[in-house]
């Protein structure tokens, strides 16, 4: 299998869960669910898994973190949290530079179809979309 920077920007992109850092412990909780975490997890800091890994370097620049990863890796659930043979690749390498990209938002409408107006959850044309992540190497 021939790993790329970009098949390794993927896989992160592709992370399962949420992580949120519990006040009274010091330390990060992985869950799946955001309802999940305890009152001593503060609503601010639970974070989809997929945008936890990145850390802004500056602008849109950001870098793939390695700590923030061992983090998903310590769990042991690597089914759970969609952790790939990629990522698994790019922390064995340690010997490479972590991977900077430009990662930009880009606009996701409901999976209901809202733009054609005929949306099942009843939304209007861009009405409640989601905003997603994409990331350009540099």
């Amino acid at each position: 299998m021939n790993i790329t920077s970009a098949s390794i920007c993927a896989a992160a992109d592709e992370l399962k869960g949420f992580v949120g850092f519990n006040t009274k412990t010091g330390q990060h909780l992985v869950r799946f669910s955001e309802d999940s975490f305890g009152l001593d997890v503060l609503e601010s800091s639970i974070t989809p898994a997929c945008e936890f890994v990145w850390v802004q370097v500056e602008g849109d620049l950001m870098s793939l973190n390695r700590d923030c990863l061992q983090l998903l890796l310590d769990q042991n659930i690597d089914d759970r949290l969609n952790l790939t043979p990629a990522l698994h690749v790019y922390m064995r390498r340690r010997d490479l530079a972590e991977i900077h990209a430009e990662r930009r938002v880009q606009k996701k409408t409901c999976s209901g179809d809202c733009q054609n107006g005929t949306c099942k959850n009843g939304h209007g044309a861009h009405e409640n979309a989601e905003r997603l992540p994409t990331t350009t190497l540099l």
